[in-house]
Parts: C-alpha cells; structure tokens; sequence
C-alpha cells in the first residue's frame, strides 16, 4: 500500500464508485460532486450486476481503480443495494471502503440492515433536487475533505 495522505488518494483525486440507476440522480450527484474542491473522478454504474462486476475487476472493469468512496442506492436492478453492499464488505480490497448508502428508502428495515452489513452511514434522498444537490455536496464535503480515508493499493 502506498502512503496517501489525508484523504486516502495518493494522487490527490478521490475515486468515486457511484452505484445509481436513476440518470436523473446521476446527474444531480455528479453536479453536485463538480462543486467540491478536491478534485474527484467518479466511476458511474447503474446496476448491481455491473457493480458487482466492478468490485470484483470483471468483464468491462478489468482494469478499474479500487473505489475511496462509494455511493450506493438500494433500490437497483438485478441485484439490490444490500447484495453489493455485503459484496463491497467480503472483498479484502474494499471492505474498508466508506459506503455511504444514498437511496430513496426510508424502511427501517434497509436502515437497519445497511448498518449491519457495516454502512458507514445512510442517507435518504431528498425529494427536492435542490435538497438532493445540498445533501450530495455535504456528503462529499465531509467525505472528501475532513475525513481521513483508507489507504488505497497502488
């Protein structure tokens, strides 16, 4: 592992793992990660299949960057936020990986099941975009720039 500083990016950008399948969310999150001063690239998957394969450097992602944070909504095709999830934390690349899980579900069950499967927090989706865009900047402001991430492989 190499030595990466205070936010975990050894090369000053943070790779972002987003996991969304709503393009509208995706284009909120992304104009709202644009906004934060540490300079982010942001790997965009829209199902739990290709997260899956992402996690695990398969099929289009073979040579993909392990993730410094990801943004994970629950409620996606193919397989379920919760089933990538429980993938992201059995994988010794990215079980220290801060997940944020960023969904429209407020069922205290998914609350209490993302906790156990060791979210670091969870969020539930604003209806008002412009809700929606203060909560992705807050999200990455503290993320990005006052939490100290894990480091990365090189």
């Amino acid at each position: 592992m190499s030595d990466t500083g205070t936010n975990g990016a050894g090369d000053g950008v943070v790779q972002v793992l987003l996991i969304e399948d709503n393009p509208g969310d995706v284009h909120l999150i992304l104009e709202a990660l644009q906004t934060v001063p540490l300079a982010s690239h942001v790997q965009v998957v829209v199902n739990g299949e290709e997260a899956l394969d992402y996690i695990h450097g398969k099929g289009d992602f073979t040579s993909a960057t392990s993730p410094d944070l990801v943004l994970l909504d629950l409620n996606l095709p193919r397989r379920d936020g919760l089933e990538v999830l429980a993938a992201l934390r059995e994988d010794s690349e990215t079980r220290f990986v801060p997940v944020v899980v960023l969904t429209s579900s407020d069922r205290p069950d998914d609350v209490d099941r993302a906790y156990e499967l060791n979210a670091n927090c969870y969020v539930t989706k604003p209806l008002d975009a412009d809700e929606f865009v203060q909560s992705v900047r807050q999200i990455s402001d503290f993320w990005m720039r006052l939490a100290t991430l894990p480091r990365r492989e090189s």
